[in-house]
């Protein structure tokens, strides 16, 4: 019965450290996104709108390269059967 509690307090113990590592983390990113986005705000209007027409330009690539996989995947689909 001893050796049951002993385990158990061993585990809590290790699943403590391991959510204070998560923990951690999080807060870490959650810190540098607040730092990112009140250096975003500093930015000139004109900075702003670069950065956001290059991240709708990535995200259009992004879905263009997605519709050509799965045109590839239709092609081989069709020529399976």
């Amino acid at each position: 019965m001893a050796n049951f509690f002993k385990k158990a307090f061993h585990d809590m113990k290790e699943s403590a450290k391991a959510q204070h590592e998560v923990d951690k983390a999080n807060f870490e990113a959650v810190k540098a996104e607040s730092k990112a986005n009140w250096e975003e705000a500093k930015m000139s209007p004109k900075a702003r709108q670069e950065k956001m027409q290059a991240e709708r330009e990535a995200q259009i690539a992004e879905a263009k390269a997605r519709t050509e996989a799965a045109n590839a995947r239709i092609d081989a689909a069709k020529n399976s059967k």
